[in-house]
C-alpha cells in the first residue's frame, strides 16, 4: 500500500534522502550504557509505529474515521523507559505514551499493539481496553491501567499504588494484583506538573518516603516546554524538584534513546531497591501541535516550529543507528516505510469492525463485574446496648476489620485521635497502624491512596472529614475511581468505601466548612453508589452493606454520615433514649435500593432521609396528637433509588411530602417528585419541602435555612388541610348527586 507523505512527514524524509541525522548532546556507546545492537532497533521500531499511528490518525481522522488525534510525537523517547521496567511493573500514563505500550508489548507474548491501538481511534467495540468507549492507552494484559485525557489526576492513585506495594507485605497476606517487588510507573507533561494534584501527589509520595515509607514509585515529567499554547518557563520543572524531599532527582534527554535508557534503568533501579520514589525528568519536544484540531501557528512562530522539527527524536534515534553502525541508511528508509504501509492496512480492517450503537452497549461497563467474597465468619459476641450512631459504626468497623483482613482504613486523625467525632476510637491501638493510617491533610491524597490501594486488591474505607472537604478533591471520585471500569470495559476496578461526615444541623462547629450540605456532585457521577443513615442501626446495615459491595461487586460507595446524628441520644425529650439502637450485628444488610418505613397512616406520607427522618419524627409526634394518620419513608439510599418501591409505599396515601435537607436545586427532592408524577401521582398530591439554595451561615442563625420540625408541621398541615378539603368537596358532590337523584324518582 503507497501512502502519500503528510506535511508533518517532510523533516524526516529530508533527512533520509539526505542521510544527514543530528548529533546527540551525549556521545554515550552501547556498551556504556549496557544496550545492545538489537535493542536500539527494536526501540527505534516502537517509535516508529507510534509515529507512524500519529500520522494515519490524521488521514482517518480527515476521513471521518478516528476521533481524537492527540498524539505522541516528540514523545517517543519513552520507549526507552518501557525496555528498562519489568512488563509487570503497573503503568499510569500520560496520553503521549503509545511508545512505551508498543515497546512493553513486545515483553508479553501474544500482544497485538497497532491492531489495538488502532481499534481505539477508531473507537471501535472490539477496542481491548475500553470497548471503544475512549481513546486510552492501557492493557490489562501490559499492567497499563488505561488514563483518559488526564491533568495529572493519575498521580494520586499511583502514589496510593506504590504505597500499597509495602503494605501487602507488611499485612503478610500474600500478594496483591502486581509482584510485591514492583515499581509503580506514571508520566505526565511538564504543563500537568503545575496542576494542584500533580503537586498534591509529588507532596504525599514525598511526605512518606520523608518518614521511611516504601513508596516504590518513578514519576516520569516529560517536558516538552509548552502546555498547549502556554510556554514553560525554562529551569522550572527542574529548579522545582532537584531539591525536593523525599525524592531521588534525575533527568535524561529524551531525544537520545542511549540517555533516556541509561537514566531510566538508574530510576528503576533506586526505586526497585531502595524502595524510594524517583522524579526522572525527561526533556522533549511537542511535534504537530497538542491535538490534530490544534493550529500551533496561531502561537508559535515559524521559526519555533522549525526548531521543533529539527528536534524530533525519531532524527536522533536514526542518527545513533547510522552512528553505531547499526543500520545504513536504505535499511533505515525501508523499516520508515514498512512500519508505515503496515500501519495504513490494519487501519482499513479496523475501521470497519463494529462499533458501539445503543446505550446499553455504551453504559454495561459503568458497573463492574462481581467477584468471591473474601470476608470471614464473626467470630465475637455483638454488645446489643442501645447506643447512638458513633457507637455503632465503631463497633460495625471493629467487626470489619476482623472479618475482612485485606481492609484497611485511612484519613485524617483517625488513627490515634480516633477522628473528630470519635467514630474510629481504639481502632488503631486494636489493628495498627498499617491498617488504620493517619493521612496527610490533603483529602485529594487520600482518595488517591484509596483508588490505588484499591487497584491493588485491598478494600479501602476512607474518611473526609467533613463533605465540605470533599469538593476540591471531588474529580478522583468522579474522573478516577467511578471511570475505571467504564473505560477498562469492566477488566480493572478499584472497588472502596468512602465515608464522609456531613449535612447540617450539628452544634458546636458552624459555618459551611462545617454544616455543608451540597450533595449534588455525588449523585450525579454514574456508577457511584451514596447512603445517608438516618439513626444508628441503619448505619450498621449500610456500612455493611457498603463494604459487601465493595469486596463482592467491586463498587465504589459512599456513605454520607449525619453529623448531627453521631452522638444524639433523644427524640422527644431529654433522656428519652429513643434515638439510641440495639446493634443489629454482622449480617444486618441494608441493600441498595431498600426502603425504611415508620407508621402505616394514609393521610400523608413523608418522605425524606438522614436528619430529616429525625425532624419528621419529632414533628409526627404533634402530628398524630392532632388526628392526622401518617407514615414516614426513609430513602437510605440516594442514588439507584428504586422508585417503584417507592411509589408502592406512598401511593395509598392522599398527600406526599418529600422533605428534603439539601438544597432545593439539584436536590434529591427534584428526582423523587419527578418520578412520582411519572407514575401517575397528581401534582396536587405533592408537595416538597427542601434547604434553601444558600450556604450554612455561623451562629445562631445555622438551621434557619435548612427545613424544620416547624416547617414540616406547618407543610403537614396544608396537605393534609388541602387533602380534607378536597375530599370533603368530593363528598358533598357525591351526596348531591344522590339527593338530585332521588328527587328525580
Amino acid at each position: 500500500m503507497s501512502l502519500e507523505p503528510l506535511p508533518q512527514e517532510a523533516r524526516f524524509l529530508a533527512a533520509l534522502g539526505e542521510d544527514d541525522w543530528p548529533e546527540p548532546a551525549h556521545a554515550w556507546t552501547l556498551d556504556a550504557v549496557g544496550l545492545d545492537a538489537t535493542g536500539l532497533v527494536e526501540l527505534f521500531e516502537s517509535q516508529l509505529m507510534s509515529r507512524h499511528l500519529d500520522l494515519h490518525a490524521r488521514r482517518l481522522q480527515a476521513r471521518g474515521e478516528a476521533f481524537y488525534t492527540i498524539g505522541s510525537a516528540g514523545h517517543e523517547g519513552n520507549a526507552a523507559i518501557a525496555r528498562a521496567l519489568r512488563p509487570t511493573d503497573p503503568a499510569f500514563l500520560h496520553y503521549r505514551d503509545a511508545a512505551f505500550l508498543i515497546q512493553r508489548s513486545r515483553a508479553v507474548p501474544g500482544q497485538t499493539p497497532l491492531w489495538d491501538l488502532l481499534l481505539s481511534f477508531a473507537a471501535s467495540a472490539e477496542d481491548p481496553i475500553s470497548g471503544g468507549r475512549h481513546k486510552v492507552l492501557g492493557s490489562k494484559a501490559l499492567n497499563i491501567p488505561p488514563q483518559t485525557s488526564t491533568i495529572a489526576s493519575h498521580l494520586p492513585k499511583a502514589m496510593g499504588a506504590a504505597y500499597g506495594l509495602g503494605l501487602w507485605r507488611r499485612l503478610r497476606l500474600g500478594g496483591g494484583e502486581w509482584p510485591a517487588h514492583s515499581v509503580v510507573l506514571c508520566s505526565f507533561g511538564d504543563a500537568s506538573f503545575n496542576h494542584s494534584t500533580a503537586q498534591g501527589a509529588l507532596n504525599a509520595a514525598g511526605w512518606a518516603a520523608y518518614q521511611g515509607s516504601p513508596m516504590p514509585l518513578v514519576m516520569v515529567c516529560e517536558d516538552n516546554g509548552i502546555g498547549i499554547s502556554t510556554p514553560t518557563p525554562r529551569g522550572w520543572i527542574e529548579a522545582s524538584m532537584r531539591s525536593r524531599p523525599g525524592f531521588h532527582y534525575l533527568s535524561c534527554d529524551g531525544l537520545d534513546l542511549l540517555d533516556t535508557w541509561r537514566a531510566a534503568r538508574e530510576a528503576a533501579r533506586i526505586a526497585r531497591s531502595r524502595k524510594q520514589p524517583v522524579f526522572l525528568h525527561m526533556r522533549c519536544v511537542r511535534l504537530f501541535g497538542h491535538a490534530g484540531s490544534d493550529a500551533q501557528q496561531a502561537y508559535l512562530t515559524p521559526q519555533q516550529i522549525k526548531a521543533d522539527e529539527a528536534h524530533d527524536p525519531l532524527l536522533f534515534s536514526a542518527g545513533l543507528l547510522r552512528r553505531h553502525g547499526v543500520l545504513d541508511n536504505d535499511a533505515i528508509a525501508k523499516l520508515y516505510h514498512a512500519i508505515g504501509e503496515r500501519v495504513a492496512r490494519v487501519a482499513e480492517e479496523a475501521i470497519r469492525r463494529p462499533k458501539l450503537a445503543t446505550p446499553e452497549q455504551v453504559m454495561a461497563s459503568i458497573v463492574p463485574p462481581p467477584r468471591p467474597s473474601r470476608r470471614r465468619p464473626w467470630q465475637g459476641e455483638v454488645d446489643t446496648t442501645p447506643a447512638p450512631m458513633a457507637k455503632l459504626l465503631n463497633q460495625a468497623l471493629q467487626r470489619l476489620m476482623s472479618c475482612y483482613p485485606h481492609l484497611v482504613m485511612a484519613g485524617e486523625d483517625i488513627g490515634r485521635k480516633g477522628g473528630v467525632y470519635g467514630v474510629t476510637q481504639r481502632l488503631q491501638a486494636k489493628f495498627g497502624p498499617h491498617r488504620v493510617i493517619d493521612t496527610l491533610l490533603d483529602e485529594q491524597s487520600i482518595l488517591g491512596l484509596g483508588i490505588g490501594l484499591a487497584q491493588n486488591g485491598l478494600i479501602p474505607i476512607l474518611e473526609i472529614q467533613f463533605l465540605a472537604y470533599l469538593h476540591n478533591a471531588e474529580d478522583q471520585l468522579r474522573g478516577e475511581a467511578a471511570t475505571l471500569s467504564f473505560f477498562s470495559n469492566g477488566q480493572l476496578t478499584n472497588p472502596m468505601v468512602v465515608r464522609i461526615a456531613g449535612l447540617g444541623y450539628q452544634k458546636g462547629f458552624g459555618g459551611h466548612f462545617h454544616n455543608d450540605n451540597a450533595i449534588a456532585v455525588l449523585r450525579d457521577i454514574p456508577g457511584l453508589l451514596v447512603a445517608c443513615p438516618s439513626n444508628a442501626a441503619d448505619a450498621v446495615g449500610l456500612l455493611q452493606e457498603a463494604v459487601r459491595l465493595a469486596d463482592e461487586e467491586q463498587r465504589v460507595v459512599v456513605l454520607l454520615e449525619p453529623i448531627a446524628l453521631y452522638h444524639n441520644r433523644d427524640l422527644l425529650g431529654a433522656d428519652d433514649q429513643q434515638w439510641c439502637f440495639a446493634d443489629p450485628g454482622p449480617e444486618y444488610h441494608l441493600p441498595v435500593g431498600e426502603l425504611g418505613q415508620w407508621g402505616e397512616g394514609r393521610e400523608l406520607a413523608i418522605l425524606t432521609y438522614g436528619n430529616g427522618v429525625f425532624l419528621s419524627r419529632q414533628a409526627a409526634a404533634q402530628l398524630e396528637a392532632e388526628g392526622i394518620d401518617l407514615r414516614i419513608i426513609d430513602l437510605r439510599w440516594l442514588t439507584s433509588i428504586d422508585h417503584d418501591a417507592v411509589y408502592r409505599r406512598v401511593c395509598d396515601c392522599a398527600q406526599i411530602l418529600v422533605v428534603d435537607e439539601c438544597r432545593r436545586s439539584g436536590s434529591v427532592s427534584e428526582e423523587l417528585i419527578t418520578a412520582l408524577v411519572e407514575r401517575g401521582v397528581a401534582g396536587e398530591r405533592l408537595q416538597r419541602l427542601t434547604a434553601e439554595d444558600s450556604f450554612i451561615p455561623l451562629g445562631r442563625a445555622a438551621t434557619v435555612t435548612l427545613p424544620s420540625v416547624a416547617a414540616i408541621v406547618e407543610y403537614a398541615h396544608r396537605s393534609v388541610g388541602m387533602s380534607r378539603k378536597r375530599i370533603g368537596k368530593l363528598a358533598a358532590a357525591r351526596s348531591n348527586k344522590t339527593m338530585a337523584g332521588s328527587d328525580k324518582a
